[in-house]
């Protein structure tokens, strides 16, 4: 089953070092069979009081693929680079629909 990782990015307390944490993410997330779908980009909050800042919608094979990215050392090595930023990350994991009937 695909797993999707929604993250979103709040508060920032360092843009210089959380600029460096985003321009080496990709890499650690590549090697566990993982990658972006969406970086960023336009969102409207149609309901809830969720009100997220900044979105990233990124997929892997399977459920366990994402957790062993999560707590991975190449990960592991980067995420002090976001200390005091504050970050959301929720994983969902289930079949990609087709849209098919």
């Amino acid at each position: 089953m695909t797993a999707l990782l929604i993250g979103n990015v709040g508060v920032i307390a360092d843009e210089r070092r959380m600029s460096d944490y985003r321009a080496k993410v990709l890499h650690t997330l590549e090697l566990y069979g993982g990658g972006f779908m969406i970086r960023g980009g336009a969102f409207e909050a149609l309901e809830g009081a969720w009100r997220p800042t900044h979105l990233s919608v990124m997929r892997f094979p399977t459920a366990a693929a994402a957790r062993r990215w999560y707590h991975s050392p190449e990960y592991r090595a980067i995420v002090p680079l976001r200390e005091g930023t504050h970050m959301d990350l929720i994983l969902l994991e289930g079949e990609i629909e087709d849209g098919g009937d």
